[in-house]
């Protein structure tokens, strides 16, 4: 009980401490940049919680990072990683929008349901493909999603500029057909952007959390991702598993990448994931890849995102800081290994030393 509540502990300590010293560095570097660091990041959090506007702003941030936040966590579960999660963002999205500019005369309500399902459907396909190859030829995952997610770039650009999915519209910039009105997202809450969006993440939050901890199958996932030869020799398929757990994660990425764009942009354009895709395994590992930890962590950067567009325009601060000041974060997050793995081979080394002077 003493070492759980310990390793509970690091895991609210470690992200608040990288959090804070990345704050203290960004200033540091900020006021030698010649900046007036209260005045930035009183603009910071002005932009971020300021009003209700501001608030729905971080949170229709924060709604795509939780997707891609899950796709990642879910295959790290079961011992996968997936850097794929933004190609399967753009495959999720061009999927979904065509459902939803083309398939019309159907009640509204349906309509959505079968935009997000072609979401699913199109990112978790895209992510099967590093599954099947994974299994059947052993090729690294790390390897297949990034070639994956230029490819799906490719496709983007290729349905943005190509009949019949080029929005036709004479003087339209290059981007999809615009969905149909029954298939956007409604306003949630007043005076603000902030759509039905971000309470279908807030489900999906709540699945991943009841799938990977109150079920057989989540079980068997996380068995194998902490030791492979355990779960073989209990008896679970370590290849559907696999299988299994890229094919959700797509899907959850794919539904990231529609509901950005039945919630806000209303069609697909060159650029419309945002960076999402990689952002969310940022999300992920500082909220270490448990249900509140990516919650929290997403409001975080929907936060830095949203207020970093105040901070530009009121202190005139490159935006390029928040970026900065994102990555500070992960770095000191991820050192927690690190720092964890130096104190597990200190003994060792120690060891080592007292056998040769023995010696």
């Amino acid at each position: 009980m003493q070492n759980k509540g310990r390793k509970q502990l690091e895991g609210i300590l470690f992200p608040v401490l990288s959090i804070i010293v990345a704050l203290v560095l960004g200033a540091v570097i900020m006021a030698v940049m010649g900046y007036n660091v209260s005045n930035a990041y009183l603009s910071l959090l002005k932009g971020a919680f300021g009003n209700k506007n501001s608030v729905g702003e971080t949170l229709i941030q924060a709604t795509p990072l939780i997707f891609t936040a899950l796709s990642y966590a879910i295959a790290l579960r079961c011992g996968l990683v997936n850097l794929g999660a933004e190609g399967q963002l753009y495959i999720g999205g061009i999927c979904g929008a065509i459902v939803g500019a083309h398939l019309t005369g159907i009640p509204g309500p349906i309509h959505i349901i079968l935009v997000l399902a072609s979401g699913f459907l199109g990112g978790a396909l895209w992510g099967l493909i590093v599954g099947i190859l994974k299994v059947k030829f052993n090729a690294s995952e790390l390897i297949t999603t990034i070639m994956l997610n230029y490819i799906a770039l490719e496709l983007v650009s290729y349905c943005v500029t190509n009949a019949p999915f080029k929005d036709m519209t004479p003087g339209a910039a290059p981007r999809m057909a615009a969905v149909a009105d029954s298939v956007k997202l409604p306003i949630i809450m007043s005076q603000s952007r902030l759509h039905l969006g971000f309470l279908f993440a807030l489900i999906g939050i709540v699945f991943y959390y009841i799938f990977m901890w109150r079920t057989t199958k989540g079980y068997e996932m996380r068995v194998i991702g902490q030791n492979p030869n355990a779960g073989r020799y209990s008896g679970m398929n370590i290849k559907t598993n696999g299988i299994l757990s890229i094919f959700i994660a797509g899907g959850f990425a794919g539904l990231g990448g529609i509901i950005n764009i039945i919630g806000v942009n209303y069609y697909l354009a060159e650029g419309f994931g945002g960076n999402y895709g990689f952002s969310g395994i940022a999300v992920a590992l500082l909220g270490s890849c448990t249900p509140i930890g990516i919650l929290i962590s997403s409001i975080l950067f929907g936060a830095l995102n949203a207020g970093g567009i105040k901070m530009q325009l009121l202190a005139g601060v490159p935006s390029a800081a928040i970026y900065m000041i994102q990555g500070m974060i992960i770095i000191f997050a991820v050192s927690k290994e690190l720092f964890l793995w130096f104190r597990k081979c200190a003994p060792k080394s120690k060891e080592k030393k007292e056998v040769k002077a023995d010696g």
